[in-house]
């Protein structure tokens, strides 16, 4: 029998991925900075939560979107690997959604000899683009493509040239805004989408226990993966892409809530946040929310 991955007493160590260049808008780069800054994230007395490290694009891989990517993408999959090997949960907080490549390179890295992984994307968009699809050119948009192994070799070979992830022990939760060509590779590989309007006529209790189920089906572990555009830009704007219609933090907290302890759930990721495009720190805030929606309850 193999030894357990991670002790019930795990540390939440957060790792910064201060990129902005797969977005539109590069502020995405400050949100890391920003969110330490806030200290949105908190010890609880049965949890303790720090910061491992803030990574940024090298110097000599700046000088274009997919060098940086793939650059940041390479040192954030070691960092990852190198927490989940010591006993922690790593919590990547980004920057831009691109970051995820290598967030999840790095788990399956851990993970790969026990099993694959699971992961819920949790998302206003359904970031599945490559670039023969994309109308935008951003590489926040191809990151779980690059994951199913799909799209530009540069990104799809972070950490090693096999898909990180398995299409039927993925799904995605919140979208609302998607082009044809992405929904289309999603649908041919049999990708659960739960759009806003299942969720709003379900229920997010309902659609999460669904999800759950999936991500935790014949697989070693599994995460999640925030896009704070999930959430509704009336409550918090602070992001790049902002939909309207979207999820209210308090659904989403007491979603993830049922993930407290859990041995299985072995890392998150809470990306896109822009602070020059907050209001008031709110979105800030509900970043710190959904991390504390994780971690045991206080006494």
């Amino acid at each position: 029998m193999k030894p357990a991955l991670v002790s019930p007493a795990r540390n939440i160590m957060i790792i910064g991925a201060a990129s902005g260049a797969g977005a539109p808008d590069p502020a995405t780069a400050e949100g890391p900075d920003a969110l330490r800054r806030y200290r949105v994230f908190h010890d609880t007395p049965l949890q303790h939560v720090a910061w491992d490290a803030i990574l940024r694009v090298p110097r000599d891989a700046q000088d274009t979107p997919i060098h940086a990517v793939a650059a940041l993408g390479e040192r954030l999959a070691h960092e990852v690997a190198a927490v989940l090997q010591a006993g922690h949960f790593p919590l990547v907080v980004g920057g831009d959604h691109s970051c995820a490549i290598g967030t999840w390179s790095g788990v399956h890295h851990v993970l790969v000899d026990r099993g694959p992984v699971g992961l819920i994307w949790i998302d206003a968009h359904m970031d599945s683009h490559t670039f023969a699809t994309t109308p935008s050119g951003q590489i926040h948009g191809m990151p779980l493509a690059a994951l199913l192994g799909h799209g530009e070799a540069a990104l799809t070979a972070i950490d090693g040239p096999e898909a990180k992830l398995r299409p039927e022990h993925v799904c995605l939760i919140g979208v609302r805004s998607y082009e044809a060509g992405e929904a289309a590779l999603l649908q041919r590989l049999g990708v659960r989408v739960f759009g806003m309007d299942e969720i709003r006529r379900r229920g997010l209790s309902a659609v999460f226990a669904e999800a759950l189920a999936i991500v935790r089906n014949g697989t070693a572990g599994f995460g999640v993966s925030v896009d704070l555009d999930a959430l509704d830009p009336e409550e918090e704007p602070g992001v790049t892409t902002p939909v309207a219609g979207g999820l209210r933090r308090a659904e989403l907290a007491a979603a993830l809530s049922q993930l407290r302890g859990d041995p299985v759930f072995v890392a998150m990721e809470i990306v896109e946040y822009n602070p020059r495009r907050d209001r008031d720190r709110a979105t800030a805030d509900a970043a710190g929310a959904l991390v504390d929606a994780i971690t045991p309850l206080r006494r």
